[in-house]
């Protein structure tokens, strides 16, 4: 595999986490990294994630990651900047951070493989593209994500715990 492929692969991983996500999160590509063998690939979620529901986000991540067959490697329980990291059975590590004004920031790094060129991704954003440097702090409304109260399941559905 060379360091375009394993982007691929990073990209494929972001794509179907971000997917997982049900009521979907507005996000934005962040930068891209390499070395001489190795590639990061971040995304950066817009949505507002109240501090009442970072559990929920953190724990619905986390499902999808276990149910994709990926070992989680580590989980920092903070009240401000908790976050998820996990590890593909390839060897690429994912991780789930929050960070600043509590913006969740996702990561791709991939296991040393062949030098080459890597492309920016192929995948569009499913809101404004912003160039790295220049992504505000979350500033996109969600009724459940933004939401400062706890989860209550819709009638008649079980509760889920993270």
């Amino acid at each position: 595999m060379n360091m375009q492929e394993a982007a691929e692969r990073a990209d494929s991983m972001l794509d179907a986490t971000i997917k997982a996500v049900v009521p979907e999160i507005q996000w934005t590509h962040d930068s891209t990294t390499a070395s001489s063998c190795e590639v990061w690939r971040r995304r950066t979620v817009l949505t507002i994630i109240s501090d009442a529901r970072r559990g929920n986000f953190l724990g619905v991540v986390e499902r999808h990651w276990k149910k994709s067959g990926y070992r989680i490697s580590a989980v920092r329980k903070s009240a401000d900047v908790p976050a998820v990291f996990a590890q593909s059975a390839d060897g690429f590590q994912i991780t789930l951070e929050f960070g600043h004004k509590g913006q969740a920031f996702f990561e791709v790094a991939t296991p040393c493989v062949e030098e080459s060129a890597v492309a920016d991704p192929a995948s569009q954003p499913n809101g404004p593209a912003y160039a790295p440097g220049e992504i505000p702090t979350p500033n996109v409304r969600s009724d459940f994500w933004s939401a400062t109260g706890p989860a209550v399941p819709p009638a008649g559905q079980p509760s889920s715990s993270s």
